[in-house]
């Protein structure tokens, strides 16, 4: 087993395409072909995760945040992120972030919550615009079976025949699969070209809307999420007399999608790191409730595990049992 089995397995569930263009997923830290011992899922990459990854025998840390985020100058142990990669090359211990394409991914993060917390009928918050790509391919009579086949092969679905042609629309992580398969098999017209089209995805973005079982009042429901969340501490807007079903999540730093919760007619939205002023803007039309950034994040290792255990049953894929919030409470 090769430490690209395993991102491949991984981008399955969320390919690096989704993530937003401001992150740094991927192999970080290794060598793709590098034979694997063992997967240790930790939520982030410290020094004492490294040295659990060693206890455990793991030579791969399937992180969820990158551990290098901005580009290092400097390789000389003065910042935690140095002495983390420097300790994990010397242990020939590699390095994969999946970050933002997993909370774009639609059984991502977001998701993840909505399962905690036992919420249905979710949909995307934030749908993705830009997803989408499309390629019209011309073909000869004899070639249009062959060229359905590999269609499918990679993955595509989306094909509308006119005349001699196809209008092909994938999605942009197969683009590389796509043209190599076409390539490969000599029925990719030359030159060709492929455009991008900007109707959103609604099975890929950022953050999720679902439904409790049963409306609860504004502080019930704050308990039951504070319980369910695992959170010491909630910090949320003025509650009301309004009772809260329709709720919207977001893993992480999720002030940003306020107003796009308020849109969508959310009764409550949780997420993480809101602002003094951001409370403000719930205005008596939802009720915000910031669970913490750490708290609002930590069961997507359980997720990793769980969908990587199912593609490899014989195979190690250890949950981490390090603790990396580094926000404590009194």
């Amino acid at each position: 087993m090769k430490i690209r089995d395993i991102a491949h397995a991984v981008e399955q569930l969320a390919p690096l395409a989704y993530a937003e263009s401001f992150d740094n997923t991927g192999l970080l830290v290794g060598d793709y072909n590098a034979e694997v011992t063992g997967v240790l899922v930790a939520l982030d990459t410290l020094e004492q995760v490294v040295d659990e990854a060693i206890e455990k025998k793991c030579n791969l840390i399937l992180s969820f945040h990158p551990i290098v985020f901005s580009g290092l100058k400097k390789l000389n142990g003065n910042t935690y992120v140095e002495r983390v990669v420097i300790k994990a090359i010397q242990n020939q211990i590699a390095i994969y972030a999946i970050h933002t394409a997993l909370d774009n991914s639609f059984e991502g993060v977001s998701a993840q919550i909505c399962r905690v917390l036992g919420l249905k009928n979710k949909k995307i918050l934030i749908p993705q615009k830009g997803v989408f790509k499309r390629l019209e391919i011309s073909f000869l009579k004899e070639e249009e079976e062959n060229l359905k086949k590999r269609l499918s092969e990679v993955g595509v679905k989306n094909v509308r025949k006119c005349n001699a042609s196809f209008s092909v629309v994938f999605e942009r992580h197969l683009e590389k699969k796509l043209l190599a398969t076409l390539t490969q098999h000599k029925l990719l017209n030359d030159p060709y070209e492929i455009s991008l089209l900007e109707n959103p995805s609604e099975q890929i973005g950022m953050g999720m809307m679902g439904e409790l079982e049963t409306e609860m009042e504004a502080m019930n429901f704050l308990k039951f999420l504070k319980k369910k969340m695992q959170t010491q501490c909630i910090r949320h807007s003025k509650t009301s007399d309004k009772p809260v079903k329709k709720i919207a999540v977001l893993g992480g730093s999720g002030s940003f999608a306020i107003e796009q919760a308020k849109n969508a007619g959310a009764d409550a939205f949780v997420s993480a790191d809101f602002k003094y002023h951001d409370f403000y803007k719930a205005e008596n039309q939802l009720l915000l409730a910031d669970v913490g950034h750490y708290e609002s994040e930590q069961f997507t290792k359980n997720l990793l595990v769980d969908h990587l255990t199912k593609k490899f049953t014989n195979f190690a894929v250890v949950l981490s049992d390090s603790i990396t919030n580094p926000i404590h409470y009194l």
